[in-house]
């Protein structure tokens, strides 16, 4: 009743899945709202249309299975996972428990997800219901909310039910297409409580009944049948300080404290195993001297039903039930059904169900979960491996072992994303007794944590401090630790740079043969320490050691992957082009091949950041792109340094100016934060761009003030040509020395035409024309075309003052068709500008029929064109492969082509 937008918002969703346009719903709103009931008519119209129709229902008490939810929604499907590319069925399996392997990136899950649901829509529509979302494991809930995201053409709908809770903004569901169900007004509330009660009302308990229902459905069907029948006649009273869902299971607590003793106990057991196995109720309850007989008196009060499946009546049945029972009952039903579960079949059920049961502590049962946590951190569930071990610590009574226990637990818990939590437990761990390592551990844990939580300037301190005491520990260890102080000190800023590679120093010699992470930590140190001449050579050997592994995955084991993306920005540190690259594209196959989403947005965007210098702008757009839309789907930060970068090179100001303002510290941040010395490169590259030089100098010289040695490199030409042009040639020479002698050190074509670029920019006379062409032969033989385009720009300019018009024109041409090609508007109209000043009209880019397509358009034909199937396209993008075949029809009709042998010929 009175929902009847509600149910034109699912049949709409359900219309687009039925015409080939998949799509997600979320239902919010408190307990008792109606969520169940719009789930149902989903259902009922999707049955009516032809839909398959699979569902999942969570369950407070299962948060802690990894997987379960999923696996619940999945289990009929499973017959189709065949049609998987194998690392994907490996993935599913693994998840599932269905076979062995190491744990799986929950996102490849995710992707696998997709690609069996998909694979299910291609027989007809798909319908999936979630309902009580909120109290899925966490581990279901991110690949579910993952999957929506990447809904495009697969006749696919998704609708969750998801009750409202102070926590409901950071639920993996936010920023779904989403509908709050509000309370019912007063004609409908009333035509409802007239249905449910058939017997006459007094009009002022109709009223009173009103009042304290406040539109709530579920209240106004259940508070009457709470109530003793005279009271009907007037006496109607409840507890005007409960809310709504409070009353309500107050109701149902009242109800079911009315049952016979043994029914209550059974409803207990009911409660307290959330599956709803009626058979393993049934063993449960006869280890509880209980008989099936004492069932019927809580079916006749309409608190469960039980057939082949037990079902509440509502959730808020099972909660009232489960939170009203004394704990001694609690522990004897949970118990009996620890006593009921097959150990072999479901040991880590069971042993959940043990450690419901202890009073005080238990070693045997703190032993069975620590063995459960480690069988859900091979499936993939950090966060049910977390909670294993932190109730493993609670019931351990030996205080090393109880310690001990928490560490790991504290580790686990951070892994999972509760940092929180993480350091609530170490502070347990810290009190002890632990051994020298496991104090270092302690003390390593605080300073991940502080870095993920604040990024803080004391963050590279605290490393320093766990690496020092890691250091007679575990050598190898020590050195990761150190390494992440040098980086946490690059990324946090504040130019502590130089004091923690000095510390650094101290680190323990390196194994041998040394790993490439103890190769770059060794190139850092010395460059931070003994001068960026010095240290260069080192930093090339370490990128090179990174280069030589090549796809050897016996050589990424012990997590060297984890320094690519430092690596490859240590290659623009050292101005090499071609590692940078090189480091920069494997971290994007890895990722991809892996299925580690959490990593892949980081390094999309350090490729993509190489690939703007390289004059790609189209390319690196579609990967910026795709970048931003895995880190939405996985409930990342978006990158915005390339966003940035890329919006200042297409002389975008709106959207450059926007993401600078984004990027820009808070009133409590420090000064000299990376993040901020990234936006003004940016502004710098934007506004030498639209010749706004003062502006480009005042910004170039703020992204100078980082020890992040990439960003240095690249921001002091941009300062160098800003200054010159805004009439501060001191301010330049002092730039030009500090580059100059980084660009002797690295001697690469990029680096020695940047330094002749910009020694062209300082000089005047004959010597400029000698330092242009120089830059112009050295930037030839590099990838990074921006830098070309832009000294063809500077010497056609040069060549104008000095009145060589018809030289000037030659050099000018050239700089405009590579800018204008690159897509760098800003400095391709500085072109245009010059060279009607030389007296020529500058050609206008013919418009291309690829100018229609999107940027995901065109990624799907770059990768289509190469000859891949939509499958495997589908996989690299994580999309399925009708959502793939979707976009070739629209690209097909843009470009005027039937095949997609043809797509080569169009693609810049």
């Amino acid at each position: 009743m009175g929902r009847r937008s509600e149910r034109d918002a699912v049949e709409k969703v359900l219309s687009l899945a039925l015409a080939g346009r998949s799509g997600s719903l979320v239902l919010r709103g408190e307990a008792g709202i109606g969520k169940t009931a719009l789930l149902e008519h989903a259902r009922q119209t999707a049955l009516a249309s032809a839909f398959r129709v699979e569902s999942s229902v969570g369950s407070e008490s299962e948060t802690q299975f990894a997987f379960a939810g999923l696996h619940q929604l999945c289990a009929p499907l499973l017959d189709r996972t065949g049609t998987l590319p194998e690392p994907q069925q490996a993935a599913l399996g693994v998840a599932f428990g269905l076979q062995g392997g190491g744990a799986p990136d929950r996102f490849l899950v995710g992707l696998a997800t997709l690609h069996l649901l998909a694979e299910v829509a291609e027989e007809g529509p798909l319908l999936c219901l979630v309902d009580d979302a909120q109290w899925l494991d966490e581990a279901s809930a991110q690949v579910l909310a993952f999957v929506a995201r990447r809904l495009g053409a697969e006749s696919l709908a998704l609708v969750f039910g998801v009750r409202d809770s102070d926590e409901g903004d950071r639920l993996p569901f936010a920023g779904l297409p989403g509908l709050r169900l509000e309370r019912l007004g007063e004609p409908d509330a009333r035509a409802l409580l007239d249905d449910a009660v058939r017997t006459p009302l007094d009009e002022r308990v109709r009223d009173r009944v009103l009042a304290e229902a406040g539109g709530n459905p579920l209240a106004l069907l259940e508070l009457p049948s709470s109530a003793p029948p005279a009271e009907f006649a007037g006496g109607f009273e409840l507890p005007d300080a409960l809310s709504v869902p409070r009353r309500l299971e107050e109701s149902f607590r009242r109800r079911s404290a009315s049952l016979p003793p043994q029914t209550q106990l059974l409803v207990l057991a009911a409660a307290s195993e959330p599956t709803g196995d009626a058979e393993l109720l049934w063993r449960a309850i006869a280890h509880l001297d209980i008989t099936a007989e004492a069932a019927t008196p809580a079916e006749a009060a309409g608190l469960l039903e039980i057939d082949s499946r037990v079902r509440f009546r509502h959730p808020l049945v099972r909660s009232a039930v489960y939170q009203a029972a004394m704990p001694p009952d609690r522990r004897r039903a949970h118990a009996a059904l620890a006593e009921a579960t097959d150990p072999q079949a479901d040991p880590d059920r069971r042993a959940w169900h043990r450690a419901q049961a202890v009073q005080g502590t238990d070693e045997d049962v703190a032993t069975d979960l620590e063995r459960s946590a480690s069988r859900a951190r091979a499936c993939g569930g950090l966060a049910a491996a977390a909670a294993f071990l932190q109730q493993a610590a609670e019931l351990t009574p030996d205080p090393a072992d109880r310690a001990s226990r928490a560490l790991e637990a504290a580790y686990a818990k951070h892994a999972a994303g509760a940092s929180e939590t993480a350091l609530e437990l170490l502070t347990i761990a810290a009190a002890g007794p632990l051994d020298a390592l496991q104090g270092a551990r302690v003390e390593l844990l605080r300073a991940q944590i502080a870095f993920n939580l604040i990024r803080g300037s004391e963050v590279p301190r605290l490393l320093l401090k766990a690496a020092r005491t890691l250091t007679p520990l575990n050598a190898a260890l020590a050195r990761d630790t150190y390494l992440d102080a040098i980086d946490a000190a690059l990324i946090s800023g504040g130019h502590d740079a130089v004091r923690v590679a000095t510390a650094a120093g101290a680190a323990p010699d390196a194994a041998v043969p040394p790993r490439s992470s103890d190769l770059l930590m060794d190139g850092l140190v010395r460059t931070f320490t003994a001068g960026y001449a010095a240290g260069a050579p080192a930093l090339r050997s370490a990128l090179e050691a990174f280069r030589d592994q090549g796809d050897n995955r016996r050589a990424l084991e012990g997590r060297s992957d984890r320094w690519l993306w430092l690596a490859a920005r240590s290659a623009i540190g050292i101005l090499d082009d071609e590692l940078a690259h090189v480091l920069a594209s494997r971290h994007v196959q890895l990722a991809r091949e892996t299925g580690a989403l959490g990593t892949l947005p980081a390094a999309q965007s350090s490729l993509a950041n190489v690939l703007i210098l390289a004059g790609e702008l189209t390319r690196a757009g579609e990967l910026a792109a795709e970048s931003t839309a895995i880190a939405e789907a996985t409930g990342a930060a978006p990158l915005r340094h390339t966003l940035a970068a890329l919006a200042a090179w297409r002389g975008d100001d709106v959207a450059a100016a926007q993401l600078n303002e984004a990027m820009l510290p808070g009133p409590t941040d420090p000064d000299g934060d990376t993040e901020v010395a990234v936006a003004q490169y940016a502004m710098a590259v934007l506004h030498n761009g639209l010749g706004n030089y003062a502006q480009a100098q005042t910004a170039a010289r703020r992204a100078c003030e980082t020890d992040e040695l990439g960003l240095t490199n690249i921001a002091l030409p941009e300062l160098i040509e800003a200054a010159v042009r805004a009439g501060h040639p001191d301010i330049a020479a002092s730039a030009l020395e500090q580059f100059d002698s980084r660009a002797l050190a690295c001697n690469t074509s990029w680096a020695l035409g940047l330094r002749a670029h910009s020694r062209a920019l300082t000089c005047t006379g004959p010597d400029a024309e000698e330092h242009y062409r120089e830059a112009i032969e050295q930037l030839r033989r590099c990838r990074m075309a921006v830098y070309l385009a832009r000294t063809h720009l500077g010497y056609g300019e040069w060549l104008r003052r000095k009145g060589r018009r018809q030289d000037a024109r030659e050099q000018l041409r050239t700089a405009h068709a590579l800018l204008s090609d690159m897509g760098a508007e800003a400095f391709a109209a500085r072109a245009a500008r010059e060279l009607r000043a030389t007296g020529e009209h500058p050609r206008a880019r013919s418009a291309q029929p690829t100018d229609a397509l999107t940027t995901q358009e065109l990624h799907v034909a770059r990768l289509v064109a190469t000859g891949a199937t939509s499958r495997e396209v589908g996989a690299q993008l994580f999309l399925s492969p009708r959502t793939i075949e979707a976009h070739l029809r629209s690209i097909f009709r843009k470009l005027g082509i039937t095949s997609r042998r043809e797509l080569k010929l169009h693609l810049p």
